[in-house]
């Protein structure tokens, strides 16, 4: 019964915070943008908070260490996307907040669609923002009601319906519906800011239980030898030098569940795919909703790439490889945890604290719910602006007034949840499958941003012909049915879908921009405008130039060594030959994580990529 009554005062006091967010941002709410980007009033630490809680969604916090118990250390490179989510924020986050805060966008697809001069492009930011809104949220409150169903076993509430993964995941969508209708941008940005935080909290609260499971750091080094000795695939990268395949013969990560090889090759591209979030069309809208660039060096760096990076790979490492030894009987006089499945370490972790420490459960209950509902409240939010602004007004009626897009916007809000829980509920290989794509999908837009931030040789027709060609791409190598009826299968040459999917998306729009330049008349000088414009406010002082070669020397040798091809070095599974009685590969990662921030603060400070610019922007158009 104690159990019960801590997780219902953390759970109630937490959603009831959620609630009053909603209603203040309810009332200051006025005009569309202040519904859809905060009236652009997004400060310092609210940014940085805010967007750290969204880009590391709930799979951090329970699905990360997850995998680390079932994989092993060669997951934990992974932890890599710490560095690789921001990464796509230090390249495009203040040239779009340039141009959102000088031509009064509030939506990707007006910046794309005015840019390019293409409504194409107006309507596939649509579609990619829906397609990756709604699974992604999906994959949050399936995994809300998984975590309600193991907490509330063992109460008197276990035979209840809120005890069912589905009376969960509705719980939860409700409460997130309730903040993200009533507040728009500005609530989900102040709820995420407790988020971020319970985020980080609770991991690392639940290494430290691990450890004290396992008997402390002394005991836990002696488990990782035992580990080493009874499973060394688990402390050490695996090689395959009988296989056909160059990739596999240079190093295999580890294989997965059909049977498939992560190489080194395959891991940087599937980082690629998590490259997407910050590139789908949801933080291009984080990006108009600041007040200024101030905090996006201070997000990308440091609370990104340092702390959760940091928080990564020590915390979730520690978590996966912990309960494996206790679930292999390897620490001596400790009893296993008894995980039914992966997915379920972190709740079976959060209910052994329900006899001694149930007010640490409650915490930890709702710091595990934060983790999920960050990411799903801002793609919801964002969604429904784009949705609102890019199809309602600007297609069915252009005078809309204020007051009709916010109610457009809740309806909308209302939309994506509905379809997000009939998603979620779905079959678990279902939910699995979208979610992979939905990351994917994000990563196409890529093209587009280099477009319209870097190159003016891209054309509208072409950057739309590559979007739909990457989107199919991604499609085709990644649902197994239809790769298996081509003949090639998911992640063929164990290229990850995003890799395949920026290949043939960046190659068509190459080739159909140089057979579309001029077509349109003035479409050169037209995105000369936009360019002539960022590059007023980006130019290097010749003091930083000096940066310019050493930062992109060591980014290449970062992909190359932290996440590519020669990943698979610094690896040892005889317990002998490791330093500091930890596995070379753990303190391999550590060191190219160190090298990654470096390389993060060089781009974003150094090379003022992330920077507030030298002079104050102009509007030239309010916004409408």
């Amino acid at each position: 019964m104690e159990k019960l009554i801590w997780l219902a005062i953390f759970t109630l006091g937490y959603w009831s915070y959620c609630v009053f967010w909603g209603v203040k941002g309810a009332r200051s709410t006025k005009t569309a943008s202040d519904y859809f980007i905060a009236g652009r009033s997004i400060g310092m630490w609210v940014f940085v908070l805010a967007a750290t809680a969204t880009s590391f969604s709930g799979w951090t916090f329970v699905g990360h260490p997850g995998s680390i118990y079932g994989v092993g250390l060669p997951y934990a490179f992974a932890s890599f996307y710490a560095i690789t989510i921001p990464l796509t924020g230090v390249i495009f986050l203040k040239r779009q907040w340039l141009l959102g805060k000088r031509f009064g966008y509030i939506t990707p697809g007006e910046m794309f669609s005015d840019y390019y001069q293409s409504n194409a492009m107006r309507f596939l930011t649509v579609i990619v923002a829906m397609v990756f809104s709604v699974p992604y949220l999906g994959v949050q409150l399936k995994a809300s009601g998984f975590l309600f169903n193991r907490l509330l076993s063992g109460t008197p509430l276990e035979n209840s319906v809120l005890a069912s993964v589905e009376g969960g995941a509705i719980m939860l969508s409700l409460v997130v519906f309730v903040y993200v209708a009533s507040g728009g941008l500005r609530s989900v940005a102040y709820v995420d800011c407790a988020q971020c935080v319970m985020l980080a909290l609770g991991i690392v609260a639940l290494g430290y239980i691990t450890l004290d499971l396992v008997g402390g750091w002394e005991s836990f080094k002696l488990g990782l030898s035992a580990l080493a000795h009874k499973h060394p695939d688990l402390v050490a990268i695996p090689t395959r030098p009988e296989s056909d395949s160059f990739f596999e013969r240079v190093g295999t990560l580890f294989l997965d569940s059909s049977g498939g090889s992560w190489t080194g090759v395959m891991i940087l591209t599937y980082m690629f795919a998590l490259m997407g979030i910050q590139s789908a069309p949801a933080f291009s809208m984080w990006a108009f909703a600041n007040r200024d660039p101030r905090p996006f060096p201070w997000q990308q760096v440091f609370a990104s790439s340092v702390v959760i990076g940091g928080i990564m790979f020590f915390f979730t490492a520690v978590q996966g490889l912990g309960i494996r030894m206790l679930d292999e009987g390897l620490i001596s006089g400790a009893l296993p945890l008894g995980l039914p499945s992966s997915d379920q370490l972190v709740p079976y972790l959060i209910d052994t604290l329900s006899s001694e420490y149930p007010w640490l459960l409650g915490l930890l209950a709702v710091c595990a719910l934060a983790a999920m509902q960050s990411t799903g409240a801002a793609y919801m939010s964002t969604a429904s602006g784009i949705v609102t602004r890019d199809l309602y007004k600007h297609f069915f009626n252009r005078e809309a007034s204020q007051q009709a897009q916010v109610l457009v916007g809740r309806i909308t809000v209302a939309i994506v949840v509905s379809l997000a829980l009939i998603v979620g509920l779905s079959s678990g290989d279902v939910l699995v499958l979208l979610g992979g794509l939905a990351v994917s999908y994000g990563f196409q837009m890529w093209p587009a941003l280099i477009g319209i931030c870097y190159i003016r040789y891209f054309t509208g027709t072409g950057v739309a012909c590559g979007l739909v060609a990457g989107l199919i791409a991604v499609t085709v190598t990644y649902v197994t049915e239809l790769g298996g009826y081509l003949g090639i299968g998911r992640y063929p040459l164990t290229i990850h879908s995003a890799g395949w999917g920026i290949f043939f998306n960046l190659a068509v729009t190459i080739v159909v921009s140089s057979l579309t330049q001029g077509i349109t008349k003035g479409s050169t000088n037209h995105r000369s405008k936009y360019h002539n414009f960022i590059r007023q406010y980006t130019k290097l002082p010749k003091g930083n130039q000096r940066w310019k070669t050493p930062a992109i020397i060591l980014t290449i040798i970062w992909f190359l060594f932290a996440i590519g091809p020669f990943a698979v070095l610094g690896n040892e599974p005889d317990p002998n030959q490791w330093i500091a009685g930890v596995p070379n590969i753990w303190l391999w990662q550590i060191a190219w994580w160190i090298v990654g921030c470096v390389m993060m603060y060089l781009l974003a400070f150094k090379l003022q990529m992330s920077t507030v610019p030298d002079r104050a922007v102009e509007p030239i158009k309010r916004d409408a």
